[in-house]
């Protein structure tokens, strides 16, 4: 079914108010994945006038070209004569010749469903804004009003954090919020509950069933109440609404990300194929970010640049302390279980903490990194297993040593959240890295501030975990009998060994023993290999600290060389009920105190 815009009223000025720019999208092409995009600018002072599509997007880093997707653009003035466009870049067109308005047109390829790009298709118009609309910097003060051609044949409606004004048209007071503001239009089914006089929205787009919906909603609540204990309150959503984006569908890509009312889940897991679950973590850390980087936020984040990279050291914080409360928030609010969630502490514990990278980067320059990880692309190798820790892990397993080390001094780190929201987030004061270091010392005292500041995020050293997890009754332990290789590796396509499928790790028996990625094991020992033979469970044949003779293939040339099998350095987590020790009752209380359960 086609439809007709209603463009003509509108590019002739009848419904422009004065200094506001107007949009309107259409999706009659969604099979295709192109929405047609137009645009009004009128009252315009300035002879050239440049348009861009952004580079990047907020909650994102790196740098994305929107512009890749943009094609079929065409300028005109408000009679309909043709203007002259020119290219200064790759991102950007400029348009001169006009009479006081210029209307553009083009067409967007949109085919990633998740918290970055857009996607149309005949399921939805999932559209992140930076990726779908052009913008022109000189005019980003301006009101802007957009109006979505929704596909009634298919049931569509709109959801997103813009206010309304009537129909499909909604507004935004300026291009900020306007790029902050993600959209999904499809047939969604809404839920929503009231909170201290706002409004939390659910709404949802998948292909189960409304009592799958009901459920779902349920450990959503959840989530936000508990989250709200952390902080004591709800922040001030600009227009009384937080809308979750849900959208699980089998075309979507996975995802999540933050906006200022708003954030986008995205899984190609549905909610009865255990999305149920798994899809709840997303929901927890997006809306945690709701008060830690939407509203206390980084001063190195404030402006955010829609035309560079958003570089900040402080995403360990904003990013790392929300990823630990991800975890801590399910468990509290009785969506997974304290043996469940202590337990898998032990993957991210053991990533950052086993990885070489510390010895080249602490926690500020690791976030330093983000615009080289944060979904940016390169086709060049690089040695990310030896230099680089995510921000999300490193500073997760530092909430994590603060928290702790915060309880034994009768303290915990809920209220310095707490009192950081205080000076910095319901204020909306950006803060700096320092900032949070006095905030510290405000809060548990110089010293306690300085030796966290000075040796775990000016420096890489490593906290005391055995003693903070005792204090709650976990056992934090090195087994070491398993053997340690150091290097992820798989079966060759051809089957004639394992191959090293990434970078040895520094340190290593592989990396000692001279191993590389693409390396090719055909024997340890002589030993043979089976194919259906985990390597894991072969190199349990050997003993651990004896010279073994490797025979391998680099470039197509067999080669030997010795290696020595050392015991894993990976630790695990586990209740001291499950370990037939017996906590003692201060460690009980205070483990309830920290996971807020009985």
């Amino acid at each position: 079914m086609k439809f007709t815009l209603s463009i003509l009223a509108m590019f002739t000025g009848l419904l422009m108010t004065a200094q506001t720019n107007t949009y309107e999208i259409s999706f009659d092409n969604a099979v295709h994945h192109e929405a047609l995009i137009q645009a009004t600018f009128p009252d315009l002072t300035s002879d050239i006038v440049e348009f861009r599509m952004s580079r990047t997007s907020p909650g994102r880093y790196a740098i994305h070209e929107f512009a890749k997707n943009v094609y079929g653009f065409e300028a005109t003035d408000s009679k309909g004569k043709a203007l002259t466009v020119t290219r200064p870049n790759p991102y950007a067109w400029t348009v001169s010749g006009h009479d006081g308005a210029i209307n553009i047109k083009y067409i967007l390829f949109a085919n990633r469903g998740g918290g970055t790009y857009s996607q149309v298709d005949e399921t939805h118009a999932h559209l992140n804004i930076p990726a779908t609309f052009m913008f022109s910097p000189a005019l980003s003060e301006r009101k802007i009003e957009v109006t979505f051609d929704v596909r009634e044949d298919l049931d569509w409606k709109v959801a997103t954090q813009l206010p309304l004004v009537s129909g499909t048209t909604y507004t935004a007071p300026n291009l900020y919020y306007f790029m902050d503001s993600p959209t999904e239009i499809s047939n969604y089914m809404l839920r929503s509950f009231e909170v201290d006089g706002k409004t939390i929205n659910l709404a949802l787009h998948h292909n189960g069933t409304e009592e799958e919906a009901d459920e779902y909603f349920e450990k959503v609540k959840k989530v936000v109440l508990t989250e709200k204990e952390v902080y004591g309150e709800l922040p001030d959503f600009d227009y009384g609404n937080y809308t979750f984006l849900a959208c699980y569908i089998p075309n979507a890509s996975g995802d999540g990300m933050e906006h200022r009312n708003s954030t986008i889940l995205t899984s190609t897991r549905s909610l009865a194929n255990g999305g149920m679950e798994r899809n709840i973590g997303t929901v927890s850390h997006e809306f945690f970010h709701a008060w830690n980087v939407e509203r206390i936020r980084p001063k190195t984040l404030e402006p955010f640049d829609f035309e560079e990279a958003n570089m900040s050291g402080a995403l360990w914080f904003a990013e790392g302390f929300t990823s630990y409360y991800t975890g801590l928030i399910l468990c509290r609010a009785g969506l997974s279980s304290p043996k469940e969630y202590v337990e898998g502490l032990a993957g991210t514990f053991n990533y950052v903490w086993n990885s070489p990278a510390r010895q080249f980067f602490n926690p500020i320059e690791m976030s330093f990194q983000a615009p080289f990880v944060d979904a940016a692309t390169s086709v060049d190798p690089v040695n990310r297993d030896n230099m680089f820790i995510s921000y999300y892990s490193y500073g997760s397993v530092l909430a994590l040593a603060l928290d702790l080390s915060l309880r034994e001094e009768g303290l915990n780190l809920d209220d310095f959240m707490k009192s950081v929201w205080k000076k910095y987030g319901a204020t909306e004061i950006p803060y700096t890295i320092k900032n949070l270091h006095d905030a510290l010392n405000a809060y548990a005292g110089k010293e306690f501030g300085d030796h966290f500041f000075n040796n775990y995020i000016y420096k890489s050293e490593m906290p005391d975990y055995k003693t903070f997890m005792e204090s709650v009754g976990v056992v934090l332990e090195q087994p070491e009998t398993a053997p340690y290789f150091g290097a992820y590796v798989s079966m060759s396509a051809d089957k004639s060994g394992f191959m090293i499928l990434r970078n040895t790790k520094m340190g290593s028996p592989a990396y000692k023993a001279g191993l590389d990625s693409g390396d090719v094991i055909l024997s340890i020992n002589d030993k043979p290999l089976t194919e259906d033979q985990k390597f894991d469970d072969y190199l349990k044949q050997f003993n651990l600290g004896e010279p073994l003779q490797v025979k391998f293939t680099r470039y197509g040339k067999e080669k030997s060389t010795e290696l020595v099998l050392a015991p894993s350095p990976n630790y695990s987590f586990s209740l001291m009920e499950d370990k037939e020790q017996e906590p003692s009752k201060k460690m009980l209380e205070q483990r309830k105190e920290w996971l807020k359960v009985e």
